[in-house]
């Protein structure tokens, strides 16, 4: 039974090296799942490679594996990436209009603090990359 709080994939191993394990997996758009999907282009399917750290040494090349993922770490990200920036350029805007009534440097202003908040999150890039990992598994056919 999957656990509705983890996003699974289902993978190839495409490399492995020094503890670092590269799957290949499709990526494929919500309306793949359309009745309809014959009638779209293959262009709502993306080839996409993870990084996985595996030490066990218990994964060949070629083999088919499941990635998964905790839910609760994709909303994290998309709040980091998209939610956070969007409430610091609109504060920004809202604060740069009232302290100089100059719509110009407003805006500039507003889309400015983007600059240090990517630099600042650039910081802690190995932290994130720990935080948001995938665990690896064989897929195995019973």
């Amino acid at each position: 039974m999957q656990d509705p709080n983890k996003i699974d994939h289902e993978g190839t191993i495409l490399e492995i090296e020094e503890g670092k394990i590269t799957v290949g997996i499709v990526n494929v758009s919500a309306c793949s799942a359309c009745h309809a999907k014959g009638a779209c282009s293959m262009s709502d399917m993306k080839d996409k490679s993870i990084d996985v750290i595996d030490y066990s040494n218990k994964f060949k090349v070629g083999e088919k594996v499941n990635l998964s993922y905790r839910e609760s770490l994709g909303w994290l990200a998309m709040f980091l990436a998209y939610v956070l920036p969007f409430v610091l350029v609109v504060l920004a805007l809202i604060l740069a209009t009232t302290i100089t009534s100059n719509e110009l440097i407003s805006g500039i202003s507003a889309l400015a603090i983007l600059l240090p908040y990517y630099i600042v999150l650039s910081f802690f890039k190995r932290h994130f990359k720990k935080t948001f990992s995938f665990t690896i598994e064989k897929i195995v056919n019973i």
